[in-house]
């Protein structure tokens, strides 16, 4: 009785590929791990920010390899992952359609209030 077993690698896509096939060799397809975006908040208090991306099968996943690849040294106190297929980003070109109408609100920009010395950090 012969039976086939089929070795997978971490990190292997089953795909159906044929049995000489080396690991990780196949073609990137539909059937690709999607990729992943991950942020870091570095101290309590502080904002979450990009630190990298990598591809995983799930949000789990995606979760356990940013923390073994971009907390090694324990730098980090909090992971967010997002699929980047649901990060939308403005255009660089229409910048000046979104930023420019804020200048001619001189009310949002507190320049022409004066503050007493003992206010500090403002």
């Amino acid at each position: 009785m012969n039976i086939l077993i089929k070795k997978f690698y971490y990190g292997d896509i089953p795909d159906g590929a044929s049995e000489n096939e080396k690991p990780n060799t196949h073609k990137l397809s539909e059937t690709s791990w999607p990729l992943w975006e991950v942020f870091m908040r570095s101290k309590q208090g502080l904002d979450h920010k990009h630190a990298g991306s990598l591809h995983a099968a799930d949000a789990q996943m995606a979760i356990e390899n940013a923390r073994d690849v971009y907390t090694r040294r324990q730098e980090g106190i909090s992971i967010w992952v997002v699929e980047s297929k649901y990060i939308h980003a403005s255009n660089p070109d229409d910048s000046e359609m979104f930023y420019e109408p804020s200048e001619d609100k001189v009310y949002r920009h507190p320049t022409f209030y004066d503050l007493p010395d003992e206010v500090k950090h403002m």
